[in-house]
């Protein structure tokens, strides 16, 4: 009960990527780059298991964007055709790639850091991959010229590699659709119907991450504009209480989420964001425990994993390790109380 998790991304070490940026470079190349990122990997895995995380990640170290890390191995992608467009409905704009043709998975894409993680943990392995709806807002298309058309092709593809990274063994998939807070119309027309189509058939847990974005400046200012009740959440809730995903991770902490919307996840895991990623004050053990006893109201607490908000990847790495500490702690806590109620 009361299973802790992150959403994903951890800080890269500094001989690895430059600290603190949203799609650093790399600062190594070829073979070199290769082992930096398989060690980089190992190591994240471990200061997981040292914070007390139950199910880890591979803290996406071998990635410089979780959407573009996996675009990166697609044909039909062109990256050096880079195009800046305005994405998350004009929050900001980015350099990102462009659809040239048929898209097609060649290859494995992520097998590399799943199989080091893998072999470095006896812990759960979550692994994270991009929704097809975000990836479509991240991406500049010359080819198919439908969001909808382009999202199924995208779908297709993201449940091959979802189908082998569950052959690998990891124990859950993630898929990470930010996009579902922006265009909520769009989210219940088709990007749940792409998802739908991402997880078919896949027999291990399958989840989707859905947040507020990053702890960067243009997510903390839209946040600031959404009024003092985040309901973005009511709109999509009901659809994804009745897809095929396992588990819905959102964020809670630090934020103005009406708690009583979980209820609208029936018969969902709920991956409970109790760690503030735009943040940079370490939570007590206490204030996480009361998030979660807040959505226990709502939710069964058998059905609750605390988690981050969302990824850590842009934030100071001795600070995210931190709250990852804080974050089994509160766990622990609020576990602790339960089990004495309920004797």
């Amino acid at each position: 009960m009361f299973e802790t998790t992150i959403a994903g991304s951890l800080p890269k070490p500094a001989w690895l990527a430059q600290p603190r940026v949203l799609w650093a470079p790399w600062r190594l190349f070829g073979e070199t780059l290769v082992e930096a990122k398989r060690d980089a990997t190992v190591l994240m895995v471990k200061a997981q298991e040292d914070a007390g995380i139950d199910i880890v990640t591979d803290g996406e170290q071998a990635r410089r964007h979780f959407v573009h890390g996996f675009l990166e191995q697609i044909e039909g992608v062109d990256f050096a055709r880079q195009a800046t467009i305005s994405i998350r409905n004009n929050r900001y704009n980015a350099e990102v790639p462009t659809v040239t043709g048929p898209v097609r998975r060649a290859r494995s894409v992520h097998r590399f850091e799943a199989e080091i993680a893998r072999s470095h943990t006896n812990r759960r392995l979550k692994f994270t991959l991009p929704g097809p709806m975000t990836i479509v807002d991240t991406i500049a298309d010359e080819h198919y010229r439908d969001r909808p058309t382009l999202a199924m092709a995208f779908a297709a593809l993201l449940n091959e590699e979802a189908r082998e990274l569950a052959e690998i063994g990891v124990d859950v998939i993630q898929f990470d659709e930010p996009a579902f807070n922006v265009y909520m119309e769009a989210a219940t027309d088709w990007g749940i119907a792409a998802l739908n189509r991402a997880v078919e058939g896949l027999r291990c847990k399958t989840a989707v991450h859905i947040c507020y974005g990053y702890g960067i400046k243009a997510n903390i200012d839209w946040k600031a504009s959404l009024g003092p009740e985040w309901r973005q959440y009511a709109g999509i809730f009901p659809a994804l209480a009745a897809s095929r995903i396992d588990q819905i991770s959102i964020e809670c902490a630090g934020a103005r989420v009406p708690i009583e919307l979980l209820g609208l996840l029936n018969g969902k895991d709920v991956l409970l964001g109790v760690i503030d990623v735009a943040s940079e004050r370490v939570e007590t053990r206490e204030e996480v425990a009361a998030t979660i006893e807040r959505a226990a109201r709502f939710v069964p607490a058998e059905r609750i994993y605390p988690c981050t908000n969302c990824g850590m990847a842009p934030m100071d790495r001795t600070l995210a390790i931190s709250k990852l500490g804080a974050l089994s702690a509160g766990a622990a806590l609020a576990r602790g109380r339960l089990a004495s109620q309920r004797q």
